[in-house]
């Protein structure tokens, strides 16, 4: 019987599989953007089938230190009297200092927000801190994790799938610490300022990526920048300048030792589709059609050529508002426009629940035992 490795491995290289490959985005092992689903009861519908019917990437970040140590970090957080949470992170170097905010209500609830970057002068101080390029004192970083996730690759089911590092770009290391008005201003005002901060941190991700790739630590990576620096909120040329030379290199470096890449982007897609294609990557997640995003699998197909597997899209949205007669109608429209291609069955985004609703564990099992039997059809 066809092992979920197995599927993934078959639609990467073109070949057929027994069952249609789906990807839930759940990973085996906790991690920070997702809700623990081996850990709620709730999902255990979901967990029981996952082993048989969904393919398992089991999503690890790569954690290095962005400045040198002359750079100080420091964080806190406080309870106030009235019961609001406040949490701040500052950067201080010689003699100067970024800080940002959150504070929320007792329930959760977002108060107030200031980001680490919100005037010109903060950008300004932000892109000339001392980037960590110091192979010696990276890698002496890396090895340390890796103590930890040694561990997690020996305790992960091998049949289930394969492990993936989210090894980052450089523009994550800028864009999640602006303000997103100032940063739409910046990208007009500050263009050459902030491409000149990405070479400099793009000697950071080379080492990392060497590392990763030297000590053979998993066959996938996942790359999420793209969406980062894209329409609408950027101009296309911004994409080009900011994007699509670094990943380029990086998935260039990725393939050379006979890696996988899968791409990561959510938004309005259609007009730099050229970008991705000559990024080249192995797979795209998730191509957003209208009226959420604005592109068609089928263009998107068109533009990047067979030999890319496409992987989407059901929406999360749709996960918490449809029925399962719904999300099954969805799934076979899928599947019937993507027959015979390279396709990966995926919701856009999630899990992101901890306590779902009945209907989005209904429509997880509906996925999956849909997809499982369409070969039966």
């Amino acid at each position: 019987m066809e092992t979920p490795r197995e599927r993934f491995w078959k639609v990467i290289h073109g070949e057929p599989t027994e069952h249609v490959p789906v990807w839930l985005l759940f990973p085996y092992a906790r991690y920070g953007s997702y809700v623990d689903v081996y850990d709620i009861e709730a999902y255990r519908p979901v967990c029981e089938l996952i082993p048989s019917m969904a393919i398992t990437l089991n999503r690890r970040n790569v954690p290095a230190p962005l400045h040198t140590p002359e750079v100080i970090r420091s964080s806190g957080e406080e309870t106030l009297p009235d019961g609001r949470i406040r949490k701040w992170q500052t950067l201080e170097y010689k003699g100067r200092s970024l800080t940002s905010l959150h504070e929320f209500s007792p329930q959760g609830q977002t108060l107030k927000r200031k980001k680490l970057l919100s005037s010109d002068e903060d950008l300004e101080f932000y892109c000339s801190l001392p980037l960590e390029t110091s192979r010696e004192r990276i890698e002496r970083h890396l090895q340390e994790w890796r103590v930890r996730y040694e561990r997690e690759r020996e305790s992960f089911p091998a049949e289930m799938g394969e492990m993936m590092l989210s090894t980052g770009e450089p523009i994550g290391d800028l864009e999640p610490y602006c303000e997103l008005d100032s940063y739409a201003v910046w990208s007009m005002t500050h263009a050459d300022l902030i491409q000149d901060f990405l070479h400099r941190a793009m000697e950071r991700h080379r080492i990392i990526y060497e590392y990763c790739l030297a000590e053979d630590l998993a066959p996938v990576f996942f790359m999420v920048g793209s969406e980062l620096a894209a329409p609408p909120m950027v101009r296309p040329e911004i994409f080009e300048r900011w994007i699509v030379p670094f990943a380029q290199e990086l998935i260039d470096r990725v393939r050379q030792r006979g890696k996988v890449v899968i791409q990561h982007f959510h938004g309005q897609i259609r007009d730099i589709l050229d970008g991705f294609r000559r990024m080249h990557a192995h797979a795209l997640h998730t191509i957003e059609e209208p009226p959420v995003g604005n592109c068609t699998l089928e263009y998107a197909r068109e533009m990047l050529g067979g030999d890319v597997t496409l992987i989407g899209n059901i929406q999360y949205d749709e996960l918490r508002s449809a029925d399962c007669e719904q999300i099954r109608g969805r799934v076979v429209q899928l599947l019937e426009r993507t027959r015979g291609w390279r396709f990966i069955l995926s919701p856009t985004a999630g899990p992101f629940d901890p306590e779902p609703e009945a209907n989005v564990i209904d429509n997880y099992v509906t996925i999956l035992q849909t997809a499982y039997h369409w070969h039966e059809r």
